[in-house]
C-alpha cells in the first residue's frame, strides 16, 4: 500500500501563462482538479512532477533577474 502525500498546494495559486502551471504549487490545472480522485501512486507522481517544473520556474525567473 502506499501512502498519500500532502497536497503540494502552498495557498500561493497563480498561474504562470506560460508555462501553464501554478506558480505556488507546480501542478497544472488538470493536476489541481484530478488531486482529489487520484490514487496514491498518482498523487507521488504529481508532486514529483510539480517539484521539477517548480525548479525549472525558479531557474527561468533567476534567469531574467
Amino acid at each position: 500500500m502506499t501512502d498519500r502525500p500532502l497536497s503540494p498546494c502552498k495557498d500561493i495559486c497563480a498561474l504562470d501563462a506560460r508555462a501553464s502551471v501554478c506558480t505556488g504549487c507546480g501542478r497544472t490545472i488538470a493536476e489541481i482538479a484530478e488531486w482529489g480522485s487520484a490514487t496514491a501512486s498518482r498523487q507521488q507522481e504529481i508532486v514529483r512532477r510539480s517539484s521539477v517544473r517548480l525548479g525549472s520556474l525558479a531557474s527561468q525567473t533567476h534567469l531574467k533577474a
